[in-house]
């Protein structure tokens, strides 16, 4: 526990600063596994759910949720599954 009023302060804010990033994420997963499946089975809408995938992970990298580095590296090769589906 925090002894200061600023410590407390800052524990607060890091914990909503946390939830707030988990949630981020998790909704990357997510729209990352949804495309993946798409792409493996095909599906016309594969190229849309990629983009809203994309879109996701370019506001995290911005929000510096994850690093910019992380955010390049899933684009890529989810952008390389759905090409290798075009040919």
């Amino acid at each position: 526990m925090p002894n200061k009023k600023s410590a407390a302060k800052e524990l607060r804010k890091s914990a909503k600063k946390a939830l707030r990033n988990f949630k981020v994420k998790k909704a990357i997963k997510e729209v990352v596994k949804d495309s993946k499946k798409l792409i493996e089975a095909k599906e016309k809408s594969a190229a849309d759910k990629v983009k809203s995938a994309i879109k996701l992970i370019d506001k995290a990298a911005a929000k510096k949720v994850i690093k910019k580095n992380a955010a390049a590296r899933q684009k890529s090769r989810l952008m390389k599954k759905l090409n290798a589906l075009a040919k």
